[in-house]
């Protein structure tokens, strides 16, 4: 095992990784921007490591900067995190050339998966059903040609990333026109790539994804994600098991995924993310990463994801058995986000049986304008749905977070909304109450 890692990530996926290498014996690397220098992730490190000023570009974007952070403090490895640079296989490469070992999959396999096009055509080719949409945009000319063939409305996707960064959905020409370069500069704001592609929308789908582990020959399915509650491409709340799919389909959907990530002899954490509806499933997407909801799956699997990945990369073995995954219960996350920038005056956790607090908050710390604006996940689990909605009901209500507008009181009250309650709804859901919720704050 390593005796070294750097974290090349912020807020509360660095305090998320750093704690169960402190649990595996790793000592950590935190790297930070002028604006993280009082962040949580830095002080729970054993080392930090100033990577530039606030903009991501200059900072967590920066490759150079990163690696040469990890080799000036004798780390072995680097582990990317989520988002910025996390499924750049240009950077995976740079930390492999440089001695120091991915804690991901390799260069070829982000290539191939983080490529959302390419990705498609892998998925084809192992049989999973795809939603029907093109290759890389070139211009917005032939853009108009694919979505006038596949019939409007469309979505427009960053080729690279996700976390609904470069995506915008068009319902008629003249706004694909208008969106395509919108998209295309936002993706390379966010994940230095501008490549964007498009697919048929469907208007009120489910959204679901399978988390996957591999070591290379075994691949083990810790269950479905259900992230169908969405503003704007955001997902606001997370749950495993998904409302959504039955016995049936979730074993078509491995059956097809099990084969994709064996067959590619990948190592570490993905998700496989699919659109349900009217009873089908259709692939959409590979995240070749741990994801921000990793926590829901921990929870009914009794599985650190975070440390499988690691022994995946580096020992090229996991410590589970993937014919003993063992399922139970319901678990349920919602997305803390800051709706403005500050200071941290006041910090309540709620405690209590099944509760799960992710966050880089304290008293006193601040809240950056310039990354994204979630701030904590508050994870609830349960024997099942209805139990665990009661305790997330429960933990909202006593969570508090003073000095910054936050979205808790909206959580809480879509938590209780009649309808995310019946398990019932799409991704237009939020889109469909929010003036409701809005109105009752």
């Amino acid at each position: 095992m390593i005796k070294r890692l750097l974290v090349a990530n912020r807020g509360e996926i660095a305090v998320r990784i750093m704690r169960s290498c402190r649990e595996m014996g790793i000592e950590t690397v935190a790297v930070y921007s002028t604006a993280d220098s009082d962040s949580l992730h830095v002080r729970l490190a054993d080392r930090a490591v100033c990577i530039g000023p606030a903009p991501s570009a200059q900072s967590y974007l920066s490759m150079n900067n990163l690696v040469t952070a990890a080799l000036h403090t004798g780390c072995e490895a680097l582990h990317p995190g989520v988002g910025f640079l996390s499924e750049n296989a240009a950077f995976a490469k740079l930390v492999n050339d440089n001695g120091l070992v991915f804690i991901g999959p390799s260069p070829e396999h982000l290539d191939l998966l983080g490529d959302k096009v390419r990705a498609r055509a892998t998925a084809r080719k192992h049989g999973l059903p795809v939603t029907p949409g093109t290759d890389a945009v070139e211009t917005a000319d032939k853009a108009v040609e694919s979505a006038e063939r596949l019939g409007f409305p469309v979505i427009i996707k960053a080729a690279s990333g996700g976390g609904g960064k470069g995506m915008r959905i068009a319902r008629n020409a003249a706004e694909l026109k208008e969106n395509i370069a919108v998209a295309s500069r936002e993706a390379e704001a966010h994940f230095a790539d501008g490549t964007v592609f498009i697919e048929k929308y469907l208007e009120n789908p489910r959204h679901v994804e399978l988390q996957i582990l591999s070591d290379g020959g075994n691949v083990a399915v810790l269950g479905e994600r259900d992230c169908t509650v969405q503003k704007n491409h955001q997902k606001l709340i997370e749950e495993s098991p998904s409302p959504a799919v039955d016995s049936a389909m979730r074993a078509s959907m491995a059956a097809g995924a099990v084969p994709l990530f064996r067959g590619l002899k990948y190592r570490g954490a993905a998700t496989i993310e699919f659109l349900v509806e009217d009873g089908s499933f259709y692939f959409m997407e590979v995240n070749a990463r741990v994801q921000v909801e990793h926590p829901v799956s921990e929870m009914v699997s009794g599985t650190d994801i975070i440390r499988a990945q690691i022994l995946a990369c580096i020992e090229g073995r996991m410590d589970i058995d993937p014919e003993k995954v063992s399922l139970s219960g319901w678990a349920v996350e919602c997305r803390v986000n800051a709706l403005a920038p500050g200071r941290v005056e006041r910090l309540e956790i709620p405690g209590g049986p099944g509760l799960r607090f992710d966050s880089f908050l304290y008293p006193g710390c601040g809240v950056s304008p310039h990354y994204d604006s979630m701030v904590a996940k508050l994870i609830a689990h349960d024997a099942d749905r209805e139990k665990a909605l009661d305790r997330m009901d429960r933990a909202l209500g006593e969570l508090v977070i003073a000095g910054i507008p936050t979205n808790i009181d909206r959580q809480r009250r879509i938590v209780n909304h009649p309808t995310f309650r019946s398990g019932g709804f799409g991704t237009s859901y939020y889109a469909e109450i929010e003036k409701e919720i809005e109105g009752a704050l």
